[in-house]
């Protein structure tokens, strides 16, 4: 975190980690149901990652966890029915953190993230990674480089959508790497994938939890990690920063937020009971298999301090490089 000694970030992480499994289930936050909000449709990766919360959630509070599914409008649909309800506990959402501080850069809404809500645990991490089509004959960033400046006006990327860090990684990397590699923004990671893999387009930025399974399938051949160390989901294939772009460092994660009006010792009841429902192994094994790695418990300030982080990081790239939706 910015400005923050890392001794003093480990022993708020301590601490939050003795609070969270020292919790019985005596200190749970409510004795009424629970409404967990998505902003995303049933089926999906998120959806099946707030179930999985949701049920060992239900199965340690001995209360009722009900997931409600509130897609469209970059996630504004969801967070607005959050801040409608009463910051009691009652209503909190699951959601990845693009909803919160790439989707407020390119498009007005009713809210200031930064100010109306409150990240309460951050729970599974996925990266970004670059991905090409398994007919490209470049079978290495360094070679990907060069096939592209030996096409200029040829090449393109997809992106899940314009405005997102999937856009800024490849504006990035154009200009780093000397490529003119033209944006084509979709409507989400599964239609832009399927034009990758069928060869229509021949890259793309895209998280790990959507890639991940098309890399494994070989339909899908990985170039880079947009992180500064290798993910444990694909240790074979070099980041970024290995290969000389270290700004090329993307990733979302995903967990629980809640309004900002929440007081802060329901909040830090919910945290610890999140934390503690996300530890329990089947949870683990289940994100894992889903694409997501495991995240450290975070204090809810650090939690904070980092969403700032990467808001103003986004802020910046958007303005640099004239980022539009």
């Amino acid at each position: 975190m910015p400005n923050q000694p890392a001794p003093l970030r480990m022993r708020r992480a301590i601490l939050a980690a003795i609070m969270t499994l020292a919790m019985p289930a005596a200190m749970a936050w409510t004795s009424k149901p629970v409404r967990v909000l998505v902003p995303a449709p049933a089926g999906g990766t998120m959806d099946v990652m707030a179930r999985v919360l949701a049920e060992q959630l239900a199965a340690d509070l001995g209360q009722s966890v009900v997931v409600d599914n509130k897609p469209g409008g970059g996630g504004a649909i969801a967070i607005n029915t959050m801040l409608a309800a009463p910051a009691d506990g009652q209503t909190i959402m699951v959601t990845a953190t693009n909803v919160l501080t790439e989707v407020p850069q390119v498009q007005k809404t009713p809210y200031d993230t930064m100010k109306d809500v409150r990240p309460l645990a951050a729970v599974g991490r996925s990266r970004m990674v670059l991905v090409g089509a398994p007919n490209l004959p470049a079978k290495d960033l360094k070679s990907l480089i060069a096939y592209a400046k030996a096409n200029p006006g040829k090449l393109s990327f997809a992106s899940y959508s314009a405005g997102t860090a999937s856009h800024y990684a490849g504006a990035i990397m154009n200009q780093e790497a000397g490529m003119d590699l033209q944006h084509v923004p979709f409507a989400g990671s599964g239609p832009a994938l399927a034009q990758v893999m069928g060869g229509q387009i021949p890259l793309m930025y895209d998280g790990m939890v959507t890639s991940l399974p098309m890399i494994r399938a070989g339909k899908l051949q990985p170039y880079a990690v947009a992180s500064r160390t290798r993910s444990p989901l694909l240790p074979q294939v070099p980041t970024f920063a290995e290969q000389g772009y270290p700004d090329i460092d993307f990733s979302n994660w995903v967990g629980v937020i809640a309004s900002a009006q929440m007081p802060a010792d329901v909040a830090q009841k919910i945290q610890s009971a999140v934390y503690k429902a996300a530890a329990n192994p089947k949870v683990r094994e289940r994100l894992e298999t889903l694409g997501y790695e495991p995240m450290p418990v975070q204090s809810l300030q650090d939690l904070n301090q980092s969403l700032h982080a990467e808001y103003d990081r986004n802020a910046g790239i958007v303005k640099t490089f004239n980022i539009k939706p």
